[in-house]
């Protein structure tokens, strides 16, 4: 990893007042320019620079397996692995461009699998392990996904159902049956009989020695993103990001040479994918991967057993370790910073003592990675304040809109947080996968601002202050669910004539879904239907997205043009 300035003699960073940078921001401003003739070059390469970057005896990630024993990953050893995994991957047919789906846990062949792909030029296509088949059929069928690879324990979700039909689809299966100790094998079932399985593969493969050279312009992955309107949007994701994520994990995290750092979001969604594999691939520093799912003593131990000294979650993983302490353990944080929804005054106080390092609120969306913050870097350090989102990271350009007129809105007044790609040396969104229309529905008539679709204003200070998300998405545990597709899976059940989903403050989720129904008649609304329906969403939509407070209503408050007040049932 290249060396990282200690600018803590720096004076310290402009205000919003149009004042000269500092030197501290011209050295950002510099770096970011190199970053990006770098990761926007017409033969930029994934292997080149995310390998062969580094040292091939420096440590890439450190996988920590469920009885607490770990497998070191350096760099020379995922170039090897990915020279294996591209010729498993090429054989069944990927080559540049193709698009293959992944849901597996955070693994050696995991790592292996992305690289592999990236050999390649092919698009990674996440797969949170959590959905449902309903879920994973959308974005199978949206990305035109050839191949799928999946550990032995999901194989059971691409089974054909009818939420996932098989016809007209001709997409293959890898299946990767993994080596977590203690874990069971796993006896495959007739349906499975055409899958193609790594493991036996991986030992007879020759290496692959190319490596596809795909410019700033070249994807790496297709993310998906859900909205309350319309189907989950797809979101390419080009080389030339790296750009933002190198920035982010410099500036926005202070990540150094000698720190532990361990990013716990599951890569099945952007936060950590970009900056839990892609964004230390590209710095070239470890990150630990657990193979396990979050919990509170998970969290502890990890911290206390290998000295993680830089650590980021989101705001519900800080609320469980509040809720669950573990006394005696000897944590060693220098940094935390926190994602995913608003960052709560109960967290800032509690953390301080308890972690020694009270988290820095980070704003993000998966179109862009990580845009607004109270970032860590010194020379930019900001305190931080409970209610406040922070300012923009270096490299994006950020305006409040008035919420009718695409002008400027005054200091302390609500309006539309918006973002300049013209004046962002970092922007890299390209626009949604196949969908002109939906993406110029995020730009004002002049292409000049995006519209993030939140509100917020802008203090006196500078800092920015986040109110809501104007299209009602529900942001739990740090997941942005549509109530949309919640509703979409409720309404089908016939116990239901109309349904409302909106979210509900929760002190340790930051949010709950609340689904408010109107039932059909002969249906009366029990605690045994009320688990019927949550099972219903459990397994049609995925399992952190149902409802855990349903309300049995008369009827829905509507406008006079029969629209759902959703304020209304927020305020219940």
């Amino acid at each position: 990893m290249a060396a990282i300035a200690d600018d803590a003699s720096a004076e310290t960073a402009a205000g919003a007042d149009g004042s000269a940078r500092t030197e501290t921001e011209e050295r950002i401003a510099r770096e970011i320019a190199d970053w990006r003739a770098r990761y926007d070059a017409p033969d930029a390469s994934a292997i080149e620079l995310l390998l062969h970057a580094h040292p091939a005896d420096a440590l890439a990630f450190r996988v920590v397996h469920g009885d607490w024993s770990t497998t070191d990953l350096t760099y020379g050893e995922l170039d090897r692995l990915s020279r294996r995994t591209a010729r498993v991957l090429a054989d069944l047919g990927v080559t540049r461009g193709t698009r293959v789906g992944v849901m597996m846990s955070r693994s050696v062949e995991y790592v292996g699998i992305l690289l592999g792909l990236w050999r390649l030029g092919a698009v990674h296509i996440p797969l949170f392990t959590a959905l449902a088949a309903q879920a994973i059929g959308m974005r199978v069928n949206a990305s035109g996904a050839a191949l799928v690879v999946v550990d032995a324990g999901w194989r059971h979700k691409l089974d054909p159902s009818e939420d996932l039909p098989l016809a007209g689809r001709a997409w293959r299966i890898l299946r990767v049956e993994g080596s977590e100790p203690g874990a069971e094998p796993v006896t495959p079932t007739a349906v499975w009989s055409d899958d193609a399985v790594l493991e036996p593969l991986l030992a007879d493969a020759e290496p692959w020695d190319d490596q596809a050279a795909i410019g700033g312009d070249g994807l790496l992955a297709l993310l998906y993103t859900s909205g309350t309107t319309g189907a989950p949007k797809g979101v390419p994701l080009p080389m030339r990001a790296l750009t933002s994520f190198r920035s982010y994990m410099i500036n926005g995290l202070d990540l150094r040479d000698d720190d532990v750092f361990w990013n716990a979001a599951d890569p099945g969604w952007a936060y950590g994918l970009y900056f839990g594999v892609l964004g230390p691939l590209a710095v070239g520093h470890a990150n630990l991967l657990t193979h396990d799912k979050f919990s509170a003593h998970q969290a502890w131990q990890v911290l206390a057993r290998y000295r993680v000294t830089n650590f980021c979650g989101a705001p519900t993983m800080f609320r469980a370790m509040r809720n669950d302490p573990e006394d005696g353990l000897d944590i060693h944080l220098r940094r935390a910073s926190s994602a995913g929804e608003p960052l709560t005054p109960e967290v800032l106080e509690w953390s301080g003592d308890a972690l020694g390092s009270a988290p820095h609120d980070h704003y993000g969306q998966t179109e862009h990675g990580m845009l607004i913050g109270v970032p860590w870097r010194d020379g930019i350090r900001l305190a931080p304040q409970a209610g406040t989102m922070g300012v923009p990271f270096p490299g994006w350009c950020c305006e409040i809109l008035d919420q009718a007129e695409d002008r400027p809105a005054r200091p302390g007044e609500v309006g539309r947080l918006a973002f300049s790609p013209a004046e962002s040396p970092v922007w890299w969104f390209p626009g949604y996968d196949d969908a002109p229309d939906r993406t110029a529905e995020r730009f004002t008539a002049d292409g000049h601002w995006y519209l993030t679709g939140d509100l917020a204003w802008r203090g006196d200070d500078g800092q920015l202050h986040f109110v809501s998300r104007d299209d009602d998405l529900i942001l739990a545990a740090g997941y942005r669910i549509s109530p949309l597709d919640v509703e979409s899976v409720l309404a089908m059940h016939p116990a239901v004539r109309e349904v409302a989903v909106v979210g509900r403050p929760d002190e340790l989720r930051g949010e709950v879904v609340a689904a408010y129904i109107v039932l059909a008649q002969s249906f009366t609304g029990d605690e045994t239907l009320v688990h019927e329906l949550q099972q219903e969403v459990k397994t049609r939509y995925a399992a952190h997205a149902y409802p855990r407070i349903i309300e049995f209503v008369d009827e829905l408050p509507r406008t006079a043009s029969a629209k759902v007040q959703r304020y209304l049932l927020k305020s219940r």
